[in-house]
């Protein structure tokens, strides 16, 4: 018996976010990364000045002690850049790639178990959202941290 579900859970979403979303048009990174990114980035398990890549707790599901329920949160950082100052459009960009994120989340007839990360958890769904805007030498850049709010039986 597996002590948590989250290392599974995690590549499960990497997996479902790797094949959801267009690779010509983002780059779906697991944690952070010392290289240059593009324009467009999904970080899954990293946001910056967060105190955990993911959050957990544990619980036993029913009197007995034989099995457990675990709730965590997968957090991920949404990053848009460009050469120019148009925070409008790299704002617009984030969000757009946040709805694509939840698209991928949902269950459809070719990807039935994405709301289960294929079945490493009983639910997953986004939940929280933060707005994160800069203006840098290389131009504007825009933040949105996300969670995805997990349930699992162990």
């Amino acid at each position: 018996m597996s002590l948590s579900v989250v290392p599974a859970a995690i590549d499960a979403l990497l997996a479902i976010l790797r094949t959801g979303l267009d690779p010509n048009d983002l780059t779906v990174l697991d944690g952070p990364t010392l290289n240059d990114v593009p324009e467009d980035v999904v970080f899954v398990g990293y946001q910056p000045g967060a105190d955990a890549a993911v959050a957990v707790q544990q619980d036993f599901a029913y009197a007995g002690a034989r099995r457990r329920d675990e709730e965590f949160e997968i957090h991920g950082l949404i990053e848009s850049r460009s050469g120019d100052t148009d925070m409008a459009a790299r704002r617009a960009r984030a969000f757009e790639i946040l709805g694509l994120i939840e698209t991928a989340l949902r269950a459809t007839d070719a990807a039935p178990e994405a709301p289960t990360l294929n079945g490493t958890v009983l639910w997953a769904h986004l939940t929280a959202g933060s707005l994160l805007q800069d203006q840098t030498p290389d131009g504007a850049v825009v933040g949105l941290a996300w969670t995805i709010s997990c349930r699992a039986r162990i």
